[in-house]
C-alpha cells in the first residue's frame, strides 16, 4: 500500500512533513537545519548545548512540567544533535497530539536559558564527554570523523571541555536567535493524525516567525588518515575502517549503501562470514553508510584482539579487492533485496520513520524517501565493483584503540 504522505512549505518558510497511519500513536519532531557542520572550532558543541538547554525550561513551563506533560500521558521525550540537523521529538498516543505540538513548539520558541541551569547543564555535558571517551566503542565512532575530515568539521559534536566552558548565556542566546526561525525549521509527524490540523497548528503558532535562512557552514576538507591509539584498562581492540563515498545528491550514494550492506549487513555479510564465522577473530562486526547533504562515508566497525588488528585490516582490504573483481550479479541482487527489505522493516516504527523523513528533508525533499526501492534496484554490478576497487592504497581511514600492555 502506498503511504499517505503530505508535505507543505508555509508562507513563512517552515516545512511541514506528515505520513498518515491508522494507528493510535504519533511521533512528532521539530527540527532545525543546523548542527556541527555550522560550527567553527572555538564554538564547537554549541548546537549540542542548545539542545540540552531547550529542555531546561521555557517562559511557560519548568523543565519538570515539560517532562510531566509528555510522560504522564504515556509519551517519551528526547532530542538529538547531528552534523546537519538538531531535533526535538516525542512519541505519544494520538489523542494527545496537541499536547506534543504545544510542548515541543514551546521548547523551540521560548527557552529561558537560565544562567543557573546553564551552569548545571554544563556539568552534565562534561560528564557526557567523559562517558563517550571512556567507552571504547563510542570513542572510536566519535573519533573516526577526525580521520576523514580536517578540523573543525572533524571535531566532536559535543565539543571539548575548553569550548563548552567558553559558551555563556550571550553566545548561546545569539546563536539560538540566529538559528531557530520558522523558515529554518521542519515539523515532522508520523502516525494517527490529520494533516489539516497539523498545518493549522503550524500556521497559528509560527505565522509571525520569520527570518532569513542561515546558510553558513564550515569548509569541509577531506582526509584519509590512519592512526592507532593505546589505552590502559581495556582488553579488546576497537577499530573502524572508513572511506569517503558520494554525497546524497549523487545517485551513486545508493551504490555506496549496497556496498556497505554487502560487506557488513548481518550474519550473511562478507566480512561477518570471513572474520567471525571462518576465522573466529571477532564477536562484534557492524557497518553502515553515513550519507548526508554535504558529506558521506561508509564504515566498518570490529572488536578484536590487539594481536589481530593488522590481520583484520588486511582481511577487510582483501574482501573489497574480491568484490571489485569477482562479485556476481546473483549475490548483488540478493543484497539489494535484503537492503530493500530492511528499509521496509525500519518503516514499521513511527519514530524511526520520523527520523528517516527528517533526514531526507535535510538532504532535499522528504518525498524522495519513498523512491528508495527504485533507486536501489537501479544500482548496477559494475558500479559496485568500481566503488570497491577505489578502496586501495591510502583511499581509506583506519582508527584503532588498542590495549596498552602493562
Amino acid at each position: 500500500m502506498k503511504p499517505k504522505f503530505y508535505r507543505k512549505v508555509l508562507k513563512n518558510g517552515m516545512t511541514v512533513v506528515f505520513e498518515k497511519r491508522n494507528i493510535p500513536i504519533v511521533s512528532v519532531a521539530f527540527a532545525v537545519r543546523r548542527g556541527g557542520i555550522n560550527e567553527v572550532s572555538k564554538e564547537k558543541g554549541i548546537s549540542h548545548f542548545i539542545e540540552h538547554m531547550l529542555y531546561k525550561g521555557t517562559t511557560n513551563r519548568t523543565s519538570k512540567e515539560i517532562a510531566e506533560e509528555i510522560e504522564r500521558k504515556g509519551g517519551i521525550l528526547n532530542g538529538f544533535t547531528d552534523e546537519e540537523i538538531t531535533g526535538y521529538w516525542c512519541k505519544i498516543p494520538s489523542k494527545h497530539l496537541n499536547t506534543a505540538l504545544e510542548v515541543l513548539s514551546d521548547i523551540v520558541k521560548n527557552p529561558l536559558f537560565d544562567e543557573k541551569e546553564m551552569e548545571k547543564e554544563r556539568k552534565v555535558i562534561f560528564e557526557e564527554i567523559k562517558m563517550r571517551k571512556d567507552n571504547p566503542t563510542m570513542y572510536v565512532f566519535d573519533k573516526v570523523q577526525s580521520c576523514l575530515y580536517d578540523s573543525p568539521f572533524g571535531d566532536s559534536l559535543t565539543g571539548t571541555f575548553q569550548t563548552v566552558s567558553s559558551i555563556n548565556k550571550k553566545k548561546i542566546t545569539e546563536k539560538f536567535r540566529e538559528i531557530y526561525k520558522a523558515n529554518n525549521m521542519i515539523l515532522c509527524v508520523v502516525g494517527g493524525a490529520n494533516f489539516s490540523d497539523i498545518i493549522k497548528f503550524a500556521q497559528d503558532n509560527f505565522e509571525k516567525e520569520k527570518g532569513k535562512r542561515t546558510g553558513f557552514r564550515v569548509k569541509i576538507k577531506l582526509m584519509n588518515k590512519s592512526k592507532i591509539e593505546k589505552r590502559k584498562g581495556i582488553d579488546q581492540a576497537n577499530l573502524i575502517f572508513a572511506y569517503h563515498v558520494p554525497i546524497a545528491s549523487d545517485k551513486r550514494s545508493y551504490v555506496a549503501e549496497v556496498l556497505s550492506s554487502l560487506m557488513t549487513d548481518g550474519m550473511s555479510s562478507r566480512l561477518f562470514r570471513e572474520i567471525r564465522d571462518k576465522r573466529n577473530l571477532a564477536y562484534s562486526i557492524k557497518g553502515d553508510s553515513n550519507i548526508n547533504k554535504n558529506f558521506a562515508y561508509n564504515y566498518v566497525y570490529i572488536g578484536t584482539k590487539k594481536e589481530n588488528v593488522e590481520l583484520v585490516k588486511r582481511i577487510i582490504l582483501d574482501e573489497f579487492e574480491k568484490v571489485s573483481k569477482i562479485l556476481k550479479k546473483k549475490e548483488l541482487e540478493e543484497v539489494k533485496e535484503q537492503l530493500i527489505g530492511n528499509h521496509y522493516i525500519a518503516m514499521e516504527d513511527s519514530q524511526s520513520q520520523m527520523a528517516s523523513l527528517l533526514s531526507y528533508e535535510i538532504i532535499g525533499n522528504a518525498r524522495d524517501f519513498y523512491n528508495f526501492e527504485k533507486n536501489i534496484k537501479k544500482v548496477k554490478l559494475e558500479e559496485v565493483k568500481k566503488l570497491a576497487s577505489e578502496i586501495k592504497g591510502k583511499k581509506y581511514s583506519f582508527l584503532a584503540l588498542v590495549p596498552l600492555n602493562k
